[in-house]
């Protein structure tokens, strides 16, 4: 592997993006070849761990394949907020939201890598969010007025409008900045690894599930409104996904060996939530100026036109700075906190997951507790840090870019580094945000009949270390499944039901009983600690587990260290062992000493064995 780092082949580069992973093929002439049990092992290890540094045009080539690989999920959430927003017609706002939710996910990043979890993790908006954000702004507070539905009765500069939305926005931010202040404490307390105990796989599948389950409404609105785009969206995005995705593309390289040449790359694999909406729309923009597409805005399939914008593009700043409070003075509202603090919570328990994946696939060791604290506690602060920006949304882990570690097997945090500056860069170019302003509704829609379908059966995963014979289980979650969406759909149709005579309280109400999310989680909870079962029913056993042979460590916990020498200040501080989110070197050496008289034992084990 050393080898391999030092030339500056870009051969490497091209085996690490695909052609020696898992089950591919495409063995290269030359490179070191797998065989039997030893072979299957280094397979499986990363080529750049998370402290390497590949050379620097690899690390541009992966740092912006990251970007694309987050790119669906990012501007995904902006599109679905301005519905709530009442900013369907309005799509210079737009491209400002999807310019300051990248830019501000660029923050985070940069933050996390550097002084939060430390692995190569980014970190984009989240969808926990959405669902709570979605009922809030749905109750009669802030339900859209009827003139705003209607593109002919909306003028975008009108202060009337702009009170409207930004109204909404600032209520929004507000909830978003306080609840984000409960993930800082129980990150940077410590208090996460004890609330951890208490959440198994029966809270975390129906919660994640019904993030998913809950935007049925959304993907069915947007995609019927052309169902032909939407479909052909659709079948592009599984074609490329599951049926292309083992198919080599070949790409330009160099090396300094073979100079300029071809090198095999599975693009499909990368990026085919990307490649779907490019294609979809290209072809939306040929029916477009071929007048194939009808112009009349009353006419079913008029969403389908790429013009529907107007001049988005040619209206927007070439650049555009966000900036704290560039909608106004947040405001608060109590049932808003309540919703997105559930929100929250589900957003941490999968962050640790995505943690704990991470350092497994960038040859890390298993994240100590103090480095889960800095983690969520980071993340926190970039939840605050977008709500001051106005995203609308906050900011978690993103699990699909975890899943590009194992494809690419790069693990290096220089890349993800760099890929955050890539989305900061990004997000000041206000033309590059009104860009995708244009996509059709449709296309949207295709887009999320795959999306919201990943995450609802990501959820149902979480069940696979449970024992799902057993009748408990399978209770547990049914119940918490089926009320979750029962419960809020029968709320939104008797909203009168709910009158307390404080508006307030009424509210509170209705933005958690309209959250499937919550309701799903809190049944799931409640049941999952009350109802008799044992760890290995509960799944928590499994879930808990971490297998040393299967981690491919190949670090040490050093890389979690704070960097700047702040570590080695701290060393010498006998009271940072008291606090949660302060690596210690005592408790590391410690540590390092128990790991060498282990590796002792199993050495000496080894060669009794061998004679």
């Amino acid at each position: 592997m050393a080898s391999e780092k030092e030339s500056g082949d870009l051969d490497s580069p091209a085996l690490a993006m695909g052609e020696q992973v898992n089950d591919q093929p495409g063995e290269k002439p030359g490179k070191r070849r797998w065989s039997s049990g030893v072979a299957e092992e280094d397979r499986n290890k990363p080529v750049y761990c998370v402290t390497d540094v590949p050379p620097w045009y690899l690390c541009i080539i992966l740092a912006f394949q990251h970007y694309l690989t987050a790119f669906g999920g990012i501007i995904a959430i902006p599109l679905i907020l301005s519905e709530g927003l009442c900013l369907q017609h309005d799509s210079l706002t737009q491209g400002r939201l999807i310019n300051s939710i990248f830019f501000v996910c660029g923050i985070s990043t940069l933050m996390q890598v550097t002084f939060g979890i430390r692995l190569p993790i980014l970190q984009g908006g989240t969808f926990a969010l959405v669902t709570p954000t979605m009922a809030m702004l749905s109750t009669p507070e802030w339900k859209c007025p009827a003139w705003t539905l209607n593109a002919s009765l909306v003028n975008t500069s009108s202060p009337v409008f702009i009170e409207v939305w930004q109204t909404r926005l600032r209520a929004v931010q507000g909830s978003i900045m306080l609840a984000s202040l409960l993930q800082i404490l129980l990150g940077f307390s410590g208090l996460i690894g004890f609330l951890m105990r208490f959440i198994g796989p029966l809270t975390i599948a129906p919660t994640v599930s019904l993030i998913g389950l809950s935007l049925y409404d959304a993907a069915g609105a947007k995609a019927g409104s052309h169902w032909g785009i939407a479909a052909m969206t659709t079948v592009l995005i599984i074609l490329f996904s599951q049926y292309l995705r083992l198919i080599p593309v070949p790409v330009p390289a160099y090396s300094k060996v073979k100079k300029l040449h071809t090198s095999k790359l599975f693009i499909f694999q990368i990026m085919p939530i990307l490649l779907g909406i490019a294609v979809s729309w290209l072809i939306c923009y040929l029916l477009t100026i071929c007048d194939v597409l009808p112009s009349d805005p009353a006419q079913y399939g008029y969403l389908a036109r790429t013009d529907v914008m107007g001049n988005a593009i040619n209206n927007a700043s070439w650049f555009n700075l966000p900036y704290p409070g560039q909608w106004g003075m947040p405001t608060v509202s109590l049932a808003g906190v309540l919703g997105i603090t559930a929100g929250i919570i589900c957003s941490m328990a999968e962050s640790v997951g995505d943690y704990h994946a991470c350092a497994r696939l960038s040859g890390a060791p298993p994240p100590p507790k103090h480095a889960i604290s800095r983690g969520i506690g980071v993340e926190g602060l970039g939840s605050l840090v977008a709500g001051a920006f106005g995203t609308g949304n906050g900011t978690t882990s993103f699990s699909e870019n975890v899943a590009a570690l194992g494809i690419t097997r790069v693990g290096s945090r220089t890349v993800i580094l760099l890929s955050g500056v890539f989305m900061i860069l990004l997000g000041m170019l206000g033309k590059f945000g009104a860009i995708f302003t244009t996509i059709p509704t449709p296309v949207i829609g295709g887009m999320f009949l795959v999306m919201f379908g990943v995450i609802t059966a990501a959820g149902i995963s979480n069940l696979q270390s449970t024992d799902m014979n057993s009748s408990r289980n399978v209770f547990v979650f049914g119940f918490s499944l089926f009320s979750a969406i029962a419960i809020p759909n029968w709320i939104r149709k008797n909203p009168d039901f709910l009158d307390t005579g404080v508006k307030e309280v009424d509210q509170v109400l209705h933005v958690l009983l309209t959250t499937h999310m919550f309701i799903g989680g809190f049944f799931g909870f409640v049941l999952d600690n009350t109802a008799p079962g044992t760890k290995r029913e509960r799944g928590l056993l499994t879930w808990d587990k971490v297998d040393p042979e299967d981690s491919n460590t190949l670090e040490t916990e050093e890389v979690y260290d704070l960097p700047f020498g702040i570590t080695s200040f701290l060393s010498s501080r006998s009271w940072a062992r008291y606090i949660p989110f302060c690596p210690w070197r005592g408790h590391k050496s410690r540590t390092s000493e128990d790991n060498n008289m282990l590796q002792s034992y199993r050495t000496r084990i080894n060669d009794e064995s061998v004679l």
